[in-house]
């Protein structure tokens, strides 16, 4: 029989997961794939920590880099996190001394992915990294086995749970952001420093990952980016009354052999597959062709569910299959041209809180008039009380250059009493 020596390196929540799951389910991983996995060592930052696994002494590693050097380990585990520090020193020397790496890291990978896969191709060893994105949903091997017949025209979906989960409790609890955050917290579907999940830079990086696979390219930088913290339950209330639901989705689409990615939160109409994705739940749609279009939904984060990735990867390895890490080889792998966003066209939500006076409605129809915006829909709610009025526009499809312009415009004027709204539609 075959074996396998793992080294785990970090051994948080995943870590320990992942090593009672290995220990336990051993037997039937061996028969499923005819070689055994052996984790011969463990290393984190701190070793007096409480764990729920047991160790073995000669199991633990002080110095976690010496899974790198060491001849008795075959693959590594990274669980460390991070685009920098640890996780990159340990990844980088792991693949240049010619083990195979399975990580759970989408930072390192959206970062450094194209010269990790380098690496790895020349040195003829695996780079897995399906836990990277949308933690149980298996996305990457899709896109890579698969769908691996299609040529794929768009990928989309909601790739965070943590954003996902505030916006559908706000709109089902009818609570406020803060409110939503500090229970996602405490239910750990949110970290105690969330600003990744909530400015969109947690998708940007999946985006990323997925972007190179679906489209045969390099790693490209060239991404919208623009998080929830601006959504608000008056923005909630709007997009049911209209017919929409509010989801932070990301976007990657090729048309006309130009790749356009984005993030944003984005109003959908509320009878699409996708506003029916609540909680933490992670949902990815893919346009191929011939395929048509196919949907994968799961839980995207937690121990249990990033370890059903990662016991993928480890698989896969187990079997002794020698792949490229983005499915190409680096020489087969295209420059292609990645485009801003601003010559897009959209349809789009503005929300204008504004002083009730004569001239202000018909101040802003013109800013929309002098930038070719066509308005589509306008509703406006005035608090005689306070003397203020919400108005509401949704417009025709327009350039998103235009958009904000108006955005900017509007913004400076002094009958405006907090900052505009502007929330892009997905029509499909």
């Amino acid at each position: 029989m075959r074996k396998l020596n793992i080294a785990i390196v970090g051994l948080g929540n995943i870590g320990s997961y992942l090593f009672n799951y290995l220990n336990i389910n051993k037997k039937i991983l061996t028969e499923k794939n005819n070689c055994m996995p052996i984790i011969k060592y463990v290393s984190a930052k701190n070793k007096k920590k409480e764990r729920n696994i047991k160790i073995k002494r000669d199991q633990w590693l002080d110095n976690y880099l010496l899974a790198t050097k060491l001849k008795d380990v075959d693959l590594i585990i990274e669980l460390i996190g991070g685009s920098e520090g640890p996780a990159k020193k340990l990844v980088f020397n792991a693949l240049r001394n010619k083990k195979h790496v399975v990580t759970a890291n989408k930072a390192l990978i959206a970062k450094y992915g194209d010269t990790l896969a380098n690496i790895a191709e020349k040195n003829k060893v695996n780079l897995e990294f399906e836990a990277s994105v949308c933690g149980g949903v298996p996305i990457i091997r899709s896109l890579k086995e698969g769908l691996i017949a299609n040529k794929i025209s768009k990928i989309y979906g909601i790739f965070n749970g943590t954003s996902n989960y505030i916006l559908s409790s706000m709109d089902k609890q009818n609570q406020g952001f803060n409110e939503v955050l500090d229970s996602a917290k405490r239910l750990g579907y949110a970290e105690s420093n969330p600003s990744a999940d909530l400015n969109g830079d947690d998708v940007s990086s999946k985006l990323k990952i997925l972007s190179s696979l679906c489209f045969n390219s390099f790693l490209n930088n060239e991404i919208y980016v623009e998080g929830i913290k601006n959504i608000d339950n008056t923005d909630i209330d709007n997009a049911n009354k209209l017919g929409y639901k509010i989801k932070l989705l990301g976007f990657a689409e090729s048309i006309n052999n130009k790749i356009y990615q984005r993030v944003h939160p984005t109003l959908i109409k509320n009878d699409s597959y996708v506003a029916s994705i609540d909680g933490v739940l992670n949902a990815v749609i893919i346009d191929g062709n011939p395929v048509g279009q196919s949907i994968i939904q799961g839980e995207g984060a937690g121990p249990a569910a990033t370890t059903s990735a990662l016991i993928s990867d480890i698989s896969s390895i187990l079997r002794g299959n020698i792949k490229f890490p983005f499915s190409l080889s680096n020489k087969e792998r295209k420059k292609l041209k990645f485009k801003s966003i601003n010559k897009r066209d959209f349809s789009a939500y503005f929300r204008f809180e504004v002083i009730d006076k004569p001239g202000v409605l018909s101040n802003i129809t013109n800013i929309f008039f002098k930038n070719k915006v066509s308005i589509k829909r306008l509703v406006q709610n005035p608090n005689k009380n306070k003397q203020i009025s919400s108005i509401i526009i949704i417009t025709h499809k327009s350039l998103d250059m235009f958009l904000n312009k108006i955005l900017k415009e509007v913004a400076k004027k002094k009958y405006i009493k907090t900052r505009p709204k502007l929330i892009r539609i997905n029509e499909s």
